[in-house]
């Protein structure tokens, strides 16, 4: 059995998503190729090599390949599909786009969001919002998986696997108009080790910025969201973590003015240590973390402010 995996990359190195998925990769087979697409992506393959446990690199570059086009994609994986019983590709935005447009193109049912890798057709996915998992077996001979990596450890460096050119294909019917990148000097939301997240409580965009800001500022964290404060316009949807935002598993997730619904838990209910700020008592964030402060924002935080130092 030989696994393809699609990797997430920045252009110049592959992010910490394409290492926990060859982990899981690794849980299928031990022959796990690695697909790096893009434009001008050679550096993103030389360190795709070092993955210990990857068994060669494979190269993919094309205009469409560099803005990630589903239709690009589509057309640079198929004729290598052959080659491979399973496409697994991380949970990002970019994999969720063409990894169900494969599995049509391949006639097999998409499997999502996986959290472990039972057996080489078996796998556990989260349903419900997080609440419930899903052990599903699949009888397709060919498999298309998106991995949540947030439940994966990240494979480890040392590897030393050949990279080999394969043909990028372009897009026959679409074509990239247009991007607004946001620049920032923070930890990007998804790879971030520390986050600090505000709700719908701080209520307003300037008092979100003016109490977040600081203390992201102070721990050297990204700045998270609810759905909640998102929608009221205090934060960006870039900022958005839940189930409908961006899963996250940092080592430091602090929760300012955030109930805790149950679609934000599912977002970050997997870091590593929570602590929550909220001065109701019965809020539902309280239920997962570690270390709870029942206290009125405008009071703690700048008490953590001063502490930290």
């Amino acid at each position: 059995m030989a696994v393809l995996v699609i990797a997430d990359h920045d252009g110049s190195a592959v992010r910490d998503t394409t290492n926990k998925t060859v982990t899981a990769a690794l849980g299928l087979s031990s022959d796990v190729d690695v697909l790096v697409l893009g434009q001008g992506a050679q550096a993103a393959a030389d360190s795709a090599a070092k993955i210990a446990g990857v068994r060669k690199v494979l190269l993919a570059e094309s205009v469409g390949l560099g803005k990630m086009l589903a239709e690009a994609v589509e057309a640079t994986v198929l004729p290598l599909a052959d080659g491979y019983d399973a496409i697994l590709t991380p949970a990002t935005t970019d994999g969720k786009n063409f990894a169900p447009r494969l599995a049509a193109k391949l006639d097999v049912a998409p499997i999502s969001d996986i959290v472990e890798v039972v057996s080489p057709d078996t796998f556990v996915r989260p349903i419900y919002a997080g609440n419930a998992l899903e052990t599903i077996q699949s009888s397709d001979a060919k498999k298309v998986i998106t991995v949540r990596p947030t439940a994966f450890a990240a494979a480890a460096e040392g590897g030393s696997a050949p990279v080999e050119s394969v043909a990028g294909a372009e897009a026959s019917k679409t074509a990239f108009v247009s991007e607004e990148m946001v620049k920032s000097d923070r930890p990007e939301l998804g790879a971030a080790k520390i986050i600090v997240s505000g709700g719908r409580a701080l209520g307003s965009a300037d008092e979100f910025h003016a109490v977040m800001e600081p203390l992201a500022d102070k721990l050297g964290a990204a700045i998270g969201a609810s759905r909640a404060a998102v929608d009221a316009g205090y934060a960006p949807n870039d900022y958005q973590v839940g189930q409908t935002g961006k899963v996250v598993a940092p080592q430091l997730y602090i929760a300012v003015g955030i109930s805790g619904a149950i679609q934000h838990l599912a977002g970050m209910k997997d870091s590593k240590t929570i602590v929550a700020i909220n001065k109701d008592p019965d809020a539902p964030i309280f239920q997962v973390a570690d270390y709870s402060l029942v206290a009125d924002y405008k009071t703690a935080v700048p008490e953590l402010m001063a502490a930290l130092g």
